[in-house]
C-alpha cells in the first residue's frame, strides 16, 4: 500500500471524528466554565485526533516510517497522559462532590455508567481486533 492511499485513508478516519473534536474543542473553549477533569480530557481528545492528522499529513508529505513512528508515539503518549490526568482529577472532584451532598436532602446524581462503559471497551475491542485481523490479511495478500 502507498503512503499516499495510507494518508488519505488515515486523513478520512481523522475527518469523521469531528463528532469527537469538535465537542472537545468547545469544552476547550469554554475554559473556567468546565470542570478540570473534563477540560484535560477534551485536551487529550484534540492532542490524539491532531495527532493522527498531522501524521496523515506527515505521510502524504513523504517521511520515512521510524520518524513518522515516533512523532505518532509521542502524540499517542501525551494524549494518554493527559487522560490519566483527567481520570485522577475526576476522582478528585467526585470525592470533594460527595463531602457536599450529604448536606443537601437530596442523593448525589449517578456519576458514571458502568454498562456504557462495558460497551464502549467491548465495541473498541472489537474494532481493534477487526483492524489487526484486516491488516494481517492485507499484509498476506500483498505479499503472497
Amino acid at each position: 500500500m502507498s503512503g499516499a492511499v495510507l494518508a488519505l485513508a488515515i486523513g478520512a478516519v481523522t475527518a469523521s471524528g469531528c463528532v469527537w473534536y469538535v465537542p472537545a474543542l468547545a469544552d476547550l473553549r469554554a475554559g473556567a466554565d468546565r470542570p478540570v477533569s473534563r477540560r484535560l480530557a477534551a485536551a487529550a481528545c484534540v492532542t490524539a485526533w491532531a495527532t493522527a492528522a498531522a501524521a496523515a499529513l506527515l505521510l502524504l508529505g513523504g517521511l520515512p516510517a521510524h520518524p513518522l513512528a515516533a512523532f505518532t508515539a509521542a502524540g499517542a503518549a501525551t494524549a494518554l497522559t493527559l487522560r490519566l490526568r483527567a481520570a485522577h482529577h475526576h476522582r478528585a472532584e467526585q470525592r470533594e462532590a460527595a463531602t457536599y451532598w450529604p448536606t443537601l436532602s437530596a442523593p448525589p446524581p449517578p456519576t458514571h455508567f458502568p454498562r456504557l462503559r462495558t460497551v464502549f471497551a467491548t465495541t473498541l475491542a472489537t474494532s481493534l481486533a477487526t483492524g489487526a485481523a484486516l491488516t494481517a490479511a492485507l499484509a498476506s495478500i500483498r505479499t503472497g
